[in-house]
């Protein structure tokens, strides 16, 4: 296991791009020990376990920080294009995305390569399967309406 994977939900999404939940300071350090360039953060700051001011530690650290404050009850579009963009702006960047839990940004990376963005479908539905199983606001915003009457469901939690 390396020293990145002991971050909170901590997953691969290919060769160039990690997710997790909240890095804590010294698990900015390890991400950028590890060549990670540009920090994005979906969480909102005053999120419970967010860091006091993540911009600054990962400036002084020598990555650029994108902060992209997804509100957990209402993802919207500009949220998606927001996050797209930034995505997309850096194609040969190493990345690392990160939220609170690893749910926004799962769900968002779920969305990216159903609408053909980048990685593999299935893959990506495992992987936010890893995490949770979006119902109601985010069910609609990834594309699931079936499951838009159902609650949020997490691993460990509300099933196996």
């Amino acid at each position: 296991m390396t020293a990145e994977q002991d971050i909170l939900n901590w997953r691969r999404w290919d060769t160039r791009i990690s997710l997790s939940g909240q890095p804590t300071e010294g698990q900015l350090s390890t991400l950028a020990q590890s060549g990670v360039v540009q920090i994005i953060n979906l969480g909102p700051h005053s999120n419970d376990g967010a860091l006091d001011d993540e911009a600054a530690s990962v400036a002084q650290r020598g990555m650029e920080y994108v902060y992209i404050p997804v509100d957990f009850s209402n993802p919207t579009e500009a949220d998606w294009t927001a996050f797209c963009a930034a995505i997309e702006a850096a194609p040969d960047a190493p990345l690392h995305v990160h939220c609170i839990y690893n749910a926004r940004v799962s769900a968002f990376f779920y969305r990216f390569a159903l609408e053909g963005r980048g990685g593999d479908v299935d893959m990506a539905f495992k992987l936010m399967d890893g995490i949770w199983r979006p119902g109601g606001v985010w069910a609609r915003f990834i594309g699931k309406p079936e499951d838009a009457d159902k609650p949020n469901r997490y691993l460990d939690y509300d099933y196996d």
